[in-house]
């Protein structure tokens, strides 16, 4: 005896939007503190006083287009 294949149709998947949004706010905070040191720690805005920050992230700086020198 041979059954016919009948394709499983499976429930569907549901995303937990309240469970996303805190996270994806912190990733947010996150990528925008990161932006910050890439972008303007230096000079008059700088929360560091010395150039450690901008050592760190220069090369990220010249990668993204940023002036530094």
């Amino acid at each position: 005896m041979t059954q016919a294949a009948i394709p499983a149709v499976g429930e569907p998947i549901r995303i937990p939007i309240r469970e996303i949004v805190p996270w994806a706010a912190f990733v947010v905070l996150l990528a925008l503190i990161v932006l910050y040191f890439v972008s303007t720690e230096q000079g008059a805005l700088a929360l560091f006083s010395n150039s450690y920050v901008h050592e760190f992230v220069h090369d990220g700086r010249h990668l993204l287009a940023f002036p530094c020198h």
